[in-house]
């Protein structure tokens, strides 16, 4: 509809001034023309149906469940925050939300499933800085157009990292890290090439002009295995997925790499605080995205209801119980974030010759 009054043509009554229902016609001298309410109510439901019928995206949304995609395995702090949030989604847009989880080549398989997807709002995939800052530094090539491919929707969420050394024979202060590394690499764990984790790690080497060994794991679980264990000698956590292990004092965590301490380890210093690195922040963060032709109108429905889930108090409280710290912003700070970062890493993982192709 383009908003536009619809009228019909009027020819004067031949018996009477009121029409089979009884109701008196108004004349509307405009143009020689009248309307009745009867007729604009028809005829604007006619023009609605039709312009429904031409173009789908127009219809009620959402008319289905919606399939909200996730590039890492069940159980995991990016799983657990989709379910949460994806919970009091699916409330808000009155159907279900399920999760697919389909992890594999750094979240690629995902957001390949997700770009390719149709483009009716039925299908959002969680995009962090893993898929849309790192991976079009690390491959050539990427089964999806990481400019084009996704829609950013609006950011949800970041993980604290903090570095952390074995329980045993590690070192016990940020100060014996320094020493330790600068008197030879010493070897540590990531999730993964590529990760958050991995290249937190080596911004703060590449910062304190120290060089470190890095030992690749699949997944953090048996990279934090194998730091418990003293087989590595240290790692960047997130606290999503560490935070157990470092309450326990199963592993030594040396300073955070957030802007600020957190309230749960007020007592475990910054690497700015710690190792003067003014500027110094790094964190895994994750944002909701669509298809990137989903219209705008679905679009804004999404990015509105994510919006308000996020900031439910409910949904922050179990975050900040699970490690994570929720993050406020639309498509345009999603967008924002993506470019920061990439003028960030790009240049790093340019340095260290990463690939994965």
């Amino acid at each position: 509809m383009d908003g536009r009054p619809v009228t019909v043509a009027w020819k004067p009554p031949a018996r009477s001034d009121t029409d089979m229902t009884g109701r008196v016609k108004r004349p509307d001298c405009r143009n020689g023309e009248v309307q009745t309410m009867t007729s604009i109510t028809r005829r604007a439901a006619l023009a609605a149906g039709l312009a429904t019928l031409a173009d789908p995206a127009l219809a009620a949304f959402p008319d289905r469940p919606v399939r909200w995609l996730v590039g890492y395995p069940p159980g995991g702090g990016t799983d657990v925050l989709a379910r949460l949030v994806g919970q009091s989604m699916g409330a808000r847009l009155g159907v279900p939300v399920v999760i697919e989880n389909r992890p594999g080549a750094a979240t690629n398989i995902a957001a390949e499933a997700a770009a390719n997807a149709a483009p009716d709002g039925t299908t959002v995939f969680t995009a962090g800085n893993e898929t849309l800052v790192f991976n079009p530094a690390l491959y050539k090539r990427l089964p999806f157009d990481a400019e084009t491919g996704l829609r950013p929707l609006g950011l949800m969420a970041r993980f604290h990292l903090v570095l952390c050394t074995k329980p045993v024979g590690g070192a016990a202060t940020p100060a014996e890290f320094l020493e330790a590394a600068r008197a030879r690499p010493m070897d540590y764990a990531s999730p993964g090439i590529g990760s958050p984790h991995h290249l937190a790690m080596e911004r703060l080497a590449r910062d304190l002009g120290i060089r470190l060994n890095h030992v690749p794991y699949r997944g953090l679980a048996p990279a934090m295995t194998d730091l418990v264990n003293g087989t590595v000698e240290a790692a960047v956590l997130d606290m999503a997925a560490g935070a157990e292990l470092i309450r326990n004092n199963r592993v030594r965590p040396l300073a955070v790499l957030s802007a600020a301490r957190l309230d749960g380890l007020p007592n475990l210093p910054t690497a700015r605080e710690a190792y003067g690195l003014q500027g110094f922040e790094a964190y895994a963060w994750q944002g909701l995205t669509a298809p990137g032709r989903t219209p705008d109108d679905i679009a804004a429905r999404l990015s509105a209801d994510l919006a308000a889930s996020i900031a439910e108090p409910a949904v922050q409280a179990r975050m900040r119980e699970i490690g994570l710290d929720p993050l406020s912003g639309g498509p345009e700070q999603h967008r924002a974030m993506i470019t920061a970062e990439r003028a960030l890493y790009w240049p790093l993982i340019k340095g260290l010759g990463l690939s994965l192709d």
